[in-house]
């Protein structure tokens, strides 16, 4: 059954992704929050998706510890749940996410038009400078920034490779950086068909604040996410022998 399950979510996924197209077109002529507003609303369908489907609900912990206004917000990445179930979390996000997706039809129209904040992952010093500037600028207008500091899905219990350019983006100074750490691979695992029925649990961290020196923050910061993340997966490792 759980093949099963998984089969009809995914189809289900796809065409409620196609439905949300079409009806996002005329966003596109209007402000940036509508196009967001929209985008929260489709996660929202995809949560309610995978409990009545897959049986997957989540259990949010820490939320009272996301600070109001800009927050830079430094999530685990393990599955393409948090690419939009983090979106319901935050009144103006904007993520940051690898060049090449704003080339999708549909979805790169509506990426660009929400804000959303690309990086050459392959550019070096230039592309590095160019993001950390566009997303200063957005933290400066009250924004809530998320970046996966590993640069890309790692599977649950995988050794973490996270990227220095958090620590760059964090050095200006802007905004505190609120870690969360989730167990969200062990039900959507990366490249893969199945869904695993269970809870997918998101902890929001307590808030770095602004201006630590930036070889402490990144310490700080890794170290808080994979210490959190380690427990939330023994739990779920639990749930799934159960």
């Amino acid at each position: 059954m759980t093949v099963v399950r998984s089969i009809l979510f995914n189809v289900s996924f796809y065409l409620v992704l196609l439905g949300y197209f079409i009806v996002a077109i005329p966003t596109l002529l209007m402000p940036r929050r509508a196009i967001l507003r929209l985008a929260q609303i489709w996660a929202h369908t995809n949560l309610a998706l995978l409990r009545i489907i897959c049986r997957i609900g989540v259990d949010w912990r820490g939320l009272e510890k996301i600070p109001s206004g800009a927050v830079l917000v430094a999530a685990k990445h393990q599955s393409t749940w948090e690419t939009f179930a983090l979106l319901i979390l935050f009144r103006d996000p904007t993520f940051i996410l690898k060049r090449e997706l704003l080339w999708i039809p549909f979805y790169g129209w509506f990426a660009r038009h929400a804000g959303m904040i690309p990086v050459d992952r392959g550019g070096g010093k230039a592309a590095l400078v160019a993001m950390t500037a566009r997303a200063s600028t957005a933290l400066r207008e009250g924004r809530q920034i998320v970046v996966f500091p590993e640069g890309t899905r790692q599977p649950a219990e995988t050794e973490p490779k996270y990227k220095f350019g958090i620590a760059h983006l964090y050095a200006e100074g802007v905004a505190p950086c609120v870690p969360v750490a989730l167990n969200s691979g062990l039900f959507w695992p990366r490249r893969k068909l199945v869904r695993y029925p269970g809870t997918v649990r998101v902890q929001i961290l307590d808030p770095l604040p602004a201006n630590l020196p930036r070889r402490e923050f990144f310490a700080r910061l890794r170290h808080d996410i994979e210490a959190a993340t380690a427990r939330l997966v023994a739990e779920g490792e639990r749930d799934l022998a159960a």
